[in-house]
């Protein structure tokens, strides 16, 4: 073969081998563009169509020198709005899991008819109809209420997805599912028992040691908190003490963190504080 033929031999070589790379480069990254959107949209839908599970865990606690009652919530999902349901004549609900929003309401006017947390479990659940047991079954179901006594009741339903369960102390209560494991509600409630200072922060440190102990198995995104007590809002007839909401972060802890911290300086020089009649 003369030197022309061989140049050409060689170079057509080159070229298939060249096209071959493209190829497989083409495979590896066209399946990891697959892999990626298919965990992206495991976070937001199932095959069933259904939405996800709510997978949380939250904490509520009250503080009996300040009369304030709140939550927070930390979650692998987008945003977290109907998990928290706060109410200064009442208390707060947490719903959570296999959701049903309309768990929050009920409760709020279950607590301003008197009745006991552990009674207002009892009432929801039972009266609870189940309407979409095969995809939204009410046996996934998890929530908690807390009232302006600092009593609380938590519930887990049987079919929530594990690790799922509750653990309540002094004035607080804690809950989870798709957790790493007991410890993450266990560490909670120490957390929150054993942190001094505004309510705010003993909250911000209960979410902070459930994500310690592994938090969501599934990972971070939302989390956000409520305090409510009556007329003690910023401005005139304001029941909401705070509410902060942080939505599709890497790490909801460190937004929530540096607001709650930048709260609390501000309350210190005066700021955030209510305006009261006859003041």
């Amino acid at each position: 073969m003369n030197k022309r033929g061989l140049g050409a031999r060689l170079r057509a070589t080159a070229l298939r081998r060249g096209r071959l790379w493209v190829l497989g480069l083409g495979a590896v990254l066209g399946f990891s563009l697959t892999a990626a959107i298919a965990q992206q949209r495991d976070a937001h839908h199932t095959d069933d169509g259904m939405p996800p599970p709510v997978a949380t865990f939250s904490i509520l606690g009250y503080d009996p020198e300040t009369g304030e009652v709140g939550g927070a919530v930390q979650s692998r999902v987008f945003t977290l709005t109907g998990v928290l349901t706060a109410d200064a004549d009442a208390g707060v609900v947490a719903t959570q899991a296999i959701v049903d929003v309309s768990y929050g309401p009920k409760g709020i006017a279950l607590l301003k008819q008197g009745l006991t947390p552990d009674a207002i479990i009892k009432a929801i659940w039972e009266s609870d109809p189940d309407p979409v047991p095969d995809r939204w079954t009410k046996q996934g179901r998890q929530f908690a209420v807390i009232n302006l006594k600092g009593e609380t009741a938590t519930f887990t339903g049987p079919k929530a997805t594990t690790w799922a369960g509750g653990k309540q102390g002094k004035y607080c209560t804690a809950q989870g599912n798709i957790l790493a494991g007991a410890a993450v509600v266990e560490n909670m409630v120490k957390a929150f028992e054993e942190t001094k200072g505004h309510l705010s922060l003993r909250l911000m440190a209960a979410l902070e040691a459930g994500q310690a102990a592994g938090g969501d198995t599934r990972g971070m995104q939302a989390a956000s908190m409520v305090i409510v007590k009556k007329g003690a809002g910023v401005w005139l007839n304001n029941d909401t003490v705070l509410r902060f909401q942080v939505d599709d972060q890497e790490n909801p802890y460190k937004e929530l963190r540096r607001v709650v911290e930048s709260w609390n300086a501000s309350r210190a020089k005066g700021g955030a504080r209510a305006v009261k009649p006859g003041q």
